[in-house]
């Protein structure tokens, strides 16, 4: 009689980006607020999900919630023009404070541990930074690389590479100095085995075209580059399908019972850029906007003389561009027999505003009655037909200080809030249902959606969002300001990937 096979001991392993990590608001905080950990409660008994804790001073590099929730303590409900010097003197401070934590400059860093987390994601790494990047070359950089940002310029250095220290080798311990991603998530497999794989990579093959707001071809020396060193802000499909061929055979070669991965959704749809019109005139279209700029410049004051943009012709191609690499994920996904999370169909199908004014797609029905029974959140989905529950920039009532546009979004206008990260989780429940994955139990969308500070309790401060953003984008030529390049332009310049890249 053959010896029955046992479980693999891991349940749930993820290899991912910033998305699996659980990044919100321009920042790595609460881990325990990801997609995945959501996915993992859904089985009894619960099994173990290890994922590294970002909770001191907020997380990093920046924590815009609770930024706004601290200035709202400070200076109340709004910050007049006559409060700029203090307001700015206090952000200074809390930046400064932030930066010194997260360099090393209050206590070491390093965290006791003996065996790699189950959560193998770090925010802002392509897909070769899965077997490129380690804690050696992290280090290494981190040491040799001069400050990229002037003393007022208060955000973290080398920010990625201090998340991928305490990601890869959170104890920076020699036997794994030269562990990448793959490499963890291969001493799992050997020390235990993992049941379900997710492998959610590639936004970052992309992303740093809207938040670089430049569109930039890779080159086939940009595969073999160490992040910083890249010139792209766009992988062209053949280097992305290179790529991610590398990637699912190293995968493969795991072993894991099962593997997990996702389409990439159009990274025209988040509110990171704002889609302004040349004719101020035109409303209600269906289509492409004329330019997409930062978020924080409004309408009618866009200028494309003056302010960084892409157009619409750039953003078509963008569009086409994550088509092809879909098209390629889902190629070599059946190749490899894997299952693939539709997240491109789904979000493309709650994009209002890019759908003329109505969702394509229903909310979940468990997720829409939750939502019913939470006072700040239950407007937001009563119209079944139009909710206000949207992929838009995030808007509150002045009077009743609800949400009453957006919420899929957190503050940085890439990242989803945590409910957008419960609907990410829906996908893939949804998705491994199908194709035979049996969960005990569904999402707990109650718990998800009281862990929604942002939508649940939002600061008030976000009420005159255009008068809050203008002070959290003040740069050099706003001579009142003293903090350098506005802290919304370093978010973005820390999202590209290449840390020095100016505006």
């Amino acid at each position: 009689m053959s010896k029955k096979k046992s479980s693999p001991e891991h349940k749930l392993v993820v290899l991912g980006d910033s998305v699996s990590q659980g990044f919100q608001n321009g920042g790595i905080y609460r881990t325990d607020l990801s997609y995945a950990n959501f996915l993992r409660q859904c089985w009894e008994p619960t099994p173990d999900f290890d994922q590294p804790l970002f909770t001191a001073q907020a997380g990093i590099p920046l924590n815009l919630e609770i930024l706004t929730r601290g200035m709202a303590d400070e200076f109340g409900e709004s910050i007049e023009w006559n409060e700029y010097l203090p307001a700015i003197t206090h952000l200074y401070k809390t930046l400064r404070r932030i930066k010194n934590y997260w360099e090393g400059k209050v206590k070491p860093l390093k965290r006791d541990r003996d065996m790699p987390y189950h959560n193998q994601s770090v925010w802002g790494f392509a897909m070769n930074d899965a077997w490129m990047v380690t804690e050696r070359n992290s280090k290494e950089h981190i040491e040799t690389q001069p400050e990229t940002y002037s003393v007022f310029d208060m955000l973290p250095d080398h920010a990625m590479y201090v998340t991928a220290r305490l990601v890869l080798n959170p104890s920076y311990d020699e036997q794994f100095r030269d562990y990448t991603l793959l490499d963890n998530v291969r001493y799992l497999q050997k020390n235990g085995g993992i049941e379900n794989l997710i492998v959610s990579m590639g936004h970052n093959n992309v992303i740093g075209a809207v938040s670089d707001l430049r569109y930039i071809l890779s080159e086939e020396e940009d595969l073999e580059k160490f992040p910083t060193e890249r010139s792209y802000t766009v992988y062209r499909p053949e280097h992305f399908e290179q790529e991610f061929r590398k990637l699912a055979e190293r995968v493969s070669q795991v072993g894991a019972q099962r593997v997990i991965t996702q389409t990439i959704p159009y990274v025209t749809i988040p509110p990171v850029t704002r889609g302004v019109n040349s004719d101020k005139s035109r409303k209600g279209h269906t289509g492409y906007f004329d330019y997409y700029t930062r978020f924080w410049v409004w309408d009618e004051d866009f200028h494309p003389d003056t302010h960084p943009h892409l157009t619409k012709e750039q953003a078509i191609k963008l569009d086409q561009h994550v088509d092809e690499y879909n098209t390629i994920i889902k190629e070599v996904a059946r190749e490899y027999g894997w299952i693939t999370a539709p997240l491109n169909r789904y979000v493309s199908g709650i994009a209002r505003r890019r759908l003329g004014g109505k969702n394509r797609l229903p909310y979940p029905e468990e997720f829409r009655q939750a939502m019913m029974r939470h006072d700040m959140t239950k407007h937001l989905v009563e119209n079944e037909e139009n909710p206000l529950l949207s992929t838009d920039y995030i808007r509150i009532n002045e009077e009743s200080g609800k949400v009453n546009k957006g919420g899929i979004f957190s503050l940085d206008g890439i990242h989803p809030t945590t409910i957008g990260y419960g609907l990410i989780a829906y996908v893939y429940k949804e998705a491994m249902e199908k194709n035979g994955v049996k969960f005990d139990q569904p999402l707990n969308w109650d718990h998800i959606i009281s862990s929604d500070t942002l939508i649940t309790d939002p600061p008030y401060l976000l009420v005159d969002l255009r008068k809050f953003l203008r002070f959290l984008s003040l740069g050099n030529q706003d001579k009142i300001s003293v903090v350098g390049n506005g802290v919304l332009n370093q978010m973005m310049n820390i999202f590209s990937n290449r840390e020095a890249s100016g505006e």
